[in-house]
C-alpha cells in the first residue's frame, strides 16, 4: 500500500513538472485570482450572516500567522536577521499601513458596496503605488519618452475610475434573475448592499487602496534590510492581531461576537485565514519571483470577471452604470502603467546592453550598471512569459 501511494505521489509530481514552467504560472495565477475572488464573496457573505468586522480580522490573521510561522522559522534560518528593536518598530507600522488600516478600510467599505467593485477598485492599486513611488523619487517619469506617456495617462484613468465609481453610482444595468437565488434558500437574503452609504463605502474602499499601495512602496526598503519575507509577513501578522485586538477593546464590547454562531462564518474565517492569506501568499511570491510582477499584475482584472460572476450567481447582485463604467477606466489605465513600466524595462535593458563595452574601458562593474539601473517596485522577469 505504502509504495502505490508513493507511486501516485511521484506520478502527479512527474506529471506537474512535465508541464513547461509558462504553463504553470498561468494555471498558478487563474487558480489565484478564484481564490481571491472566493475571498471576496465570502467576505461579504460573512458580513451580512452578521459577523463583526473586528472579530474578522483577529481571527483570519492568527490563521495566517499561525500558517506562515513554521515557514518562515525553518526555510528562512539562514537568511533572517536577528530581531532589533528598530526592526520590531518597521513591522509594527508597516502593520499598521497594510494588515490594519487595509483590513480595516476593505471590509468598511465591502460593507457599503459589493464585491465586485471592492474588486474593480483594487485594480487601481499599480497605479497609485506608481503615485506614491513617483512623490518619494523611487520612480522617475521621463514625459520626453513614451513610457513616461503612458504611466501618468493610466494614472489619471485610474484616478477618473475611481471617481467615477464614488460619485455616480447611476441606474441598475442588470438584476439577477430570482431563479439564480431560489437554488440555494441559505442565499436569499445575502444579496446589494441596499440601504447604506454607497459613497461612503466607495471612499473606504479608496482608503483601502491608498494603504495597500503605501504598504508596498514602504515594504521595499525593509526587505532590503531584513531579507525574509515569510518572516516579514509573520511578524505583521502578530502585530496586526495586536492592533486589531487594541480597538476590539474600544470598540467591540459585545462578548458574543466573539464566537462564531454558524458553520457559514467558520467557513468564511479559515477561507481568509488559510485560503485567501497564508496559500494565496505563498502561491503569489511563486509567481513573481518566477513570472516578474507585472504578469502577476495583469491576471488582476481576472478576478473582477470571476468576482463578478460568482456574486451574481451566490449574492444576486446588481450591477450599476456608474461602476461599470469606473471598472473599464480602472482596467484601461492598469495596462497603461503595466506597457508604460514594461516598455521601461526594455529601455533600460537595451541600454545596460549597449554601454556594457564602454563601461569595460572605465573599470565599472556589472553590479554598478545594474544599480543605476534598478527598479525598485517592478524588478525584472525571471522569465519571459
Amino acid at each position: 500500500m505504502a509504495d502505490t501511494g508513493s507511486s501516485s505521489s511521484g506520478t502527479a509530481k512527474t506529471m506537474w513538472c512535465s508541464i513547461p514552467e509558462r504553463f504553470q504560472l498561468h494555471i498558478a495565477m487563474l487558480a489565484l485570482q478564484f481564490g481571491y475572488a472566493g475571498f471576496h464573496v465570502v467576505s461579504r457573505a460573512a458580513l451580512n450572516m452578521g459577523i463583526s468586522k473586528i472579530v474578522f480580522p483577529v481571527y483570519r490573521n492568527i490563521l495566517a500567522f499561525l500558517l506562515l510561522l513554521p515557514f518562515a522559522y525553518f526555510l528562512e534560518k539562514k537568511e533572517r536577521p536577528p530581531l532589533t528593536l528598530s526592526f520590531a518598530v518597521q513591522f509594527f507600522l508597516l502593520a499598521v499601513v497594510g494588515i490594519t488600516a487595509n483590513q480595516g478600510f476593505y471590509l468598511l467599505g465591502l460593507d457599503n458596496t459589493s464585491p465586485t467593485f471592492a474588486s474593480a477598485i483594487q485594480n487601481s492599486v499599480p497605479a497609485i503605488t506608481f503615485l506614491m513611488a513617483v512623490l518619494l523619487r523611487i520612480e522617475q517619469v521621463r514625459l520626453n519618452r513614451k513610457d513616461g506617456i503612458s504611466k501618468v495617462v493610466g494614472t489619471l484613468l485610474c484616478v477618473a475610475g475611481a471617481t467615477v465609481i464614488t460619485l455616480y453610482k447611476g441606474p441598475t444595468i442588470y438584476s439577477p434573475a430570482p431563479s439564480l437565488q431560489s437554488a440555494s434558500p441559505m442565499l436569499v437574503g445575502l444579496g446589494d448592499a441596499k440601504g447604506k452609504s454607497w459613497t461612503l463605502g466607495c471612499i473606504y474602499l479608496i482608503g483601502h487602496c491608498l494603504s495597500w499601495s503605501a504598504w508596498l512602496v514602504l515594504q521595499a526598503p525593509v526587505l532590503k534590510s531584513y531579507p525574509a519575507r515569510l518572516s516579514v509577513t509573520s511578524y505583521q501578522c502578530f502585530f496586526g492581531v495586536l492592533q486589531f485586538l487594541v480597538i476590539a477593546a474600544f470598540m467591540e464590547r459585545d462578548p458574543q461576537a466573539w464566537l462564531v454562531h454558524s458553520g457559514g462564518e467558520l467557513f468564511s474565517v479559515f477561507y481568509a485565514g488559510i485560503v485567501a492569506s497564508g496559500i494565496a501568499f505563498a502561491v503569489q511570491i511563486w509567481c513573481i519571483d518566477r513570472g516578474g510582477p507585472v504578469f502577476v499584475a495583469v491576471y488582476q482584472p481576472v478576478q473582477t470577471l470571476v468576482v463578478a460572476i460568482m456574486a451574481s450567481i451566490a449574492l444576486g447582485e446588481e450591477f450599476y452604470l456608474g461602476g461599470i463604467i469606473g471598472a473599464v477606466l480602472i482596467i484601461s489605465g492598469l495596462y497603461f502603467v503595466l506597457w508604460g513600466k514594461n516598455e521601461e524595462r526594455k529601455f533600460s535593458t537595451q541600454k545596460a546592453a549597449i554601454q556594457s563595452p564602454a563601461d569595460h574601458g572605465n573599470n565599472r562593474t556589472p553590479t554598478q550598471i545594474r544599480s543605476s539601473l534598478s527598479q525598485p517596485l517592478l524588478p525584472q522577469s525571471t522569465e519571459n512569459v
